[in-house]
């Protein structure tokens, strides 16, 4: 049985059964009471897509992100879902697997099924294709290490800040010469963590080669290649002790600080009495690791929660003169633990 029918067998229009489905109290107790009783009895189930399109809304937004697998971008993914579940919103969560070409091919999807909004997790769009999703009168939000679009609502975290923070305390721990291993992605974070942690050892007289700087992926694996290769190039010509010129290294995620660790280790070397080792990330694991692992912070659930509540203030926004682009830059919080050598307490430091 569908709407038509059930407004005919109740002898009221088809606009009274829709109010009764979404506004009932707006109708008469007594036609609102009749109604219902008739979508008990017929086991009536609304078309909640066709029920959108009159009303203008579909109660669906779509989350476009980077990888399904990833602590970081599920704990995002979560905030935004807390969010759009309070609001009574679905969530199509698309995986573009960092491919400008997926992104573009779901977005399209996303807009022909008529999505209220959309969240854009460090996104690969040029302007031009930005400009059509504008076009097309779509609100769309940025979260991640997108570059400043001044015209468009983002949510971002301040990771050049977060390296300053980490590598400053790496020094203060007495470590003289510091590697970095720096992930591929994302590209804009990465370069902002390498700049921070460029800043602080020049500041501090710090020299720095360029063998101290190794490119890896993104991963466990990557990391344990990478660290193995900056200790063999860290290592005196003739010494006994693989990594003798190397204090600490410094990781652009958790994930590649996990494989650095396990190389220390495989070296014959101990953490962090023979090389200190810190992160970026603080994803859940490395509270578990031994020993705990120091890391920087990223708020991810909040970029998420900050993000959806952006995107659900322009869905409802009813004034014709729209509201400036919104930009919030978070701030990371640095969690001091075991890994980097700090003898005087372990903690958190914010």
């Amino acid at each position: 049985m569908n709407i038509k029918q059930i407004a005919k067998k109740a002898g009221v229009s088809v606009a009274t059964v829709s109010r009764v489905l979404n506004h009932p109290e707006n109708v008469a107790p007594a036609t609102k009471e009749r109604i219902q009783k008739i979508i008990e009895q017929e086991e009536y189930t609304p078309n909640w897509f066709a029920q959108g399109l009159n009303f203008n809304k579909t109660k669906t937004i779509g989350l476009v992100l980077p990888y399904t697998i990833g602590s970081s971008y599920m704990e995002i993914a979560g905030g935004v879902e807390e969010v759009a579940r309070q609001k009574g919103y679905i969530t199509f969560m698309c995986n573009m697997e960092r491919n400008p070409q997926i992104e573009k091919e779901y977005i399209d999807h996303l807009i022909t099924r008529k999505v209220d909004g959309i969240i854009l997790m460090y996104s690969l769009l040029s302007d031009e294709y930005m400009a059509w999703i504008r076009d097309e009168k779509i609100p769309a939000v940025m979260i991640g290490e997108n570059e400043l679009r001044p015209d468009w609502d983002s949510v971002m975290v301040d990771c050049r800040e977060g390296a300053v923070h980490m590598t400053a305390h790496l020094v203060e721990c007495g470590h003289e010469t510091i590697g970095i291993l720096c992930g591929r992605t994302p590209e804009n974070e990465i370069k902002s963590i390498l700049q921070g942690f460029k800043n602080v050892l020049k500041a501090s007289g710090k020299k720095l080669q360029p063998k101290q700087i190794y490119e890896v992926e993104n991963s466990i694996e990557g990391g344990y290649i990478g660290a193995k290769k900056l200790i063999a190039e860290m290592t005196s010509e003739g010494s006994e002790k693989p990594g003798d010129q190397l204090d600490a290294i410094f990781a652009t995620t958790d994930e590649i600080a996990y494989g650095a660790m396990d190389a220390i280790k495989d070296c014959g070397l101990s953490i962090p009495d023979d090389i200190a080792i810190a992160g970026f990330g603080n994803y859940k694991m490395s509270n578990l690791m031994e020993p705990k692992l120091t890391t920087v912070e990223e708020p991810y659930r909040l970029m998420g929660i900050y993000g959806a509540r952006i995107l659900f203030d322009r869905i409802e926004e009813k004034s014709e003169k729209k509201e400036p682009p919104k930009h919030i830059i978070l701030k990371t919080k640095m969690r001091v633990r075991k890994s980097c050598g700090h003898k005087e307490r372990i903690g958190e430091m914010f």
